[in-house]
């Protein structure tokens, strides 16, 4: 039987004008240091995302997210921030930032199984 262990998550927030401070959910980023995991998942919905402003390049943001895949992965295409120890990424992607892409603050939680409750929480705060 798998014991459970520790994780931490944020939710990545789409902010299309950052002075008005209105945000749609766009994805997930989970970190468990037992399991040694850190993830990611994220949906461009365009017909959402133009709904708030037609002024977004979703493009850019997808190319955007896919950094993060590889910083998340620790690939060498992550640049120098993917090289870094994995909670030290995690910590690199949640911290706060005032642009176009910002996360919530991060959120404890308990689990058997980093990548199921990931599939979770983005079902619950993204789909």
């Amino acid at each position: 039987m798998q014991d459970k262990v520790t994780y931490e998550y944020a939710v990545i927030r789409l902010v299309p004008k950052v002075e008005r401070e209105e945000f749609i959910n766009i994805g997930v980023i989970l970190f468990s240091k037992r399991k040694k995991y850190l993830g990611i998942k994220y949906k461009i919905d365009k017909d959402k995302i133009s709904a708030f402003s037609d002024e977004v390049d979703t493009n850019m943001i997808q190319k955007y997210l896919e950094a993060w895949e590889l910083i998340c992965d620790g690939e060498p295409n992550g640049g120098l921030i993917g090289t870094l120890e994995l909670s030290l990424r995690f910590r690199w992607l949640v911290a706060a930032r005032s642009t176009i892409i910002q996360s919530s603050k991060t959120h404890p939680g308990i689990c058997y199984d980093p990548e199921k409750i990931l599939e979770d929480i983005f079902r619950r705060y993204v789909v």
